[in-house]
């Protein structure tokens, strides 16, 4: 009589694992440190802060290059100059003075000139001598434009001879100016040729005290 004893495996079967699987081991944090998700959110937050110190940074560069950048200066506005500087008076010479003249009287001419700048205008024309006056061709004021020039006559009454020095060391006479700058009252000194002229016609109108 033949029996069937047990099944044996055939190969490469296996036996059902009756225990179950243990799971794999964790090795412990060490005390104090921050479990992983926090230590991402750490480090996030540090990248943050060092890119926004990086934008601070340079930021703060350009603005200290832009603060000392050579700076364009504005164009200077050209302002004309002031009237004595850009007038001259000349002397002439002596000019003769019309019949009938009362006495004491002789005249002069000289020229005024304007270089440059606007025109400029003779408001006054006077002399040092309390005992004489003068009058001028053109009359004050007139004006002269800037490159050209005029020849005015200036004509002088003493009336007071005891006033007057008789022999002009450095004679002058006084012209007020005004242009768009200013007003200024200029003394010119017309030279040797003038202040003999001037003694000699001193000398001449006061040789004759009658009126």
């Amino acid at each position: 009589m033949s029996g069937i004893g047990p099944i044996e495996p055939g190969e490469g079967t296996h036996a059902w694992d009756t225990h179950p699987a243990e799971p794999p081991a964790v090795t412990p944090a060490a005390p104090g440190t921050p479990p992983p998700r926090l230590r991402r959110l750490l480090a996030d937050r540090r990248r943050a802060a060092l890119a926004a110190l990086l934008v601070v940074g340079l930021l703060t560069l350009c603005a200290l290059l832009y603060a000392t950048r050579p700076q364009e200066r504005e164009p200077a506005v050209s302002r004309p100059p002031f009237p004595a500087q850009v007038v001259d008076v000349t002397y002439l010479g002596e000019h003769s003075v019309p019949p009938g003249t009362r006495p004491h009287t002789f005249a002069f001419e000289v020229l005024l000139s304007v270089d440059s700048g606007p025109p400029v205008t003779v408001t006054r024309v006077s002399q040092p001598y309390a005992g004489a006056s003068l009058t001028s061709v053109p009359r004050a004021p007139f004006r002269t434009e800037a490159g050209s020039a005029r020849t005015i006559v200036i004509t002088m009454h003493v009336a007071e001879c005891g006033t007057v020095p008789e022999n002009a060391g450095l004679p002058f006479i006084d012209v007020t100016l005004r242009n768009t700058r200013a007003i200024q009252q200029q003394s010119f000194i017309l030279g040797p040729r003038y202040a003999h002229d001037l003694s000699r016609a001193l000398e001449v109108a006061c040789s004759n005290e009658s009126p």
